[in-house]
């Protein structure tokens, strides 16, 4: 027994100076698996011509504020400023935080951007959009069935990010390129 726990503990060992490792694939899994989910969710919000990204198209609206554009007709124009500039802003958010993930570039603070867009996402899908209402789409921890769209999955999507907010981005990346500069 004591020979299996001496293996044991030098194994543990080598994989914990493996440290560069899991920064590096959590960048890695969102890069393959969430990058182009959110890029393609930002191309929707994105209206017309060269200056489509501050002029928002319906859809932004209506995924953002789902009962405010209801309550005017679909009529964006009749919409604040304020839903404006939460709308570009977040669609600004969907093209340059997951960059900033994938490139390693201020990778921590890209990783709490991304935690917070995620639960005001999250919130928005519960109330906004009603899911709130729909105890499979919602889903439960500890259950038996892992595929909820809300519960489950948003929940690994955070912790990849709290991987890199605890870690950084690791080795191959533009913060660790900053960081020898400096």
């Amino acid at each position: 027994m004591h020979t299996l726990l001496t293996l044991y503990n030098g194994l543990a060992e080598r994989l914990e100076r493996l440290d560069w490792l899991l920064p590096t694939l959590a960048r890695f899994v969102f890069a393959a698996t969430l990058a182009m989910y959110f890029w393609n969710s930002a191309l929707t919000k994105v209206g017309d011509g060269i200056f489509g990204l501050f002029i928002p198209s319906v859809g932004a609206y209506a995924q953002i504020f789902p009962k405010a554009i209801e309550a005017v007709g679909y009529d964006a124009s009749q919409l604040s400023m304020f839903h404006w500039a939460v709308v570009v802003a977040g669609t600004l958010a969907e093209f340059i935080l997951p960059l900033l993930i994938i490139l390693g570039l201020l990778s921590r603070l890209a990783a709490v951007g991304m935690i917070g867009f995620i639960v005001v996402q999250t919130l928005t899908d519960l109330y906004g959009h009603h899911l709130i209402e729909d105890p499979k789409s919602v889903g439960a921890w500890f259950d038996r069935v892992p595929d909820s769209v809300i519960i489950d999955q948003r929940t690994f999507w955070i912790f990849l990010f709290v991987i890199i907010l605890i870690k950084g981005a690791g080795p191959i990346s533009l913060d660790r390129i900053l960081k020898a500069r400096l």
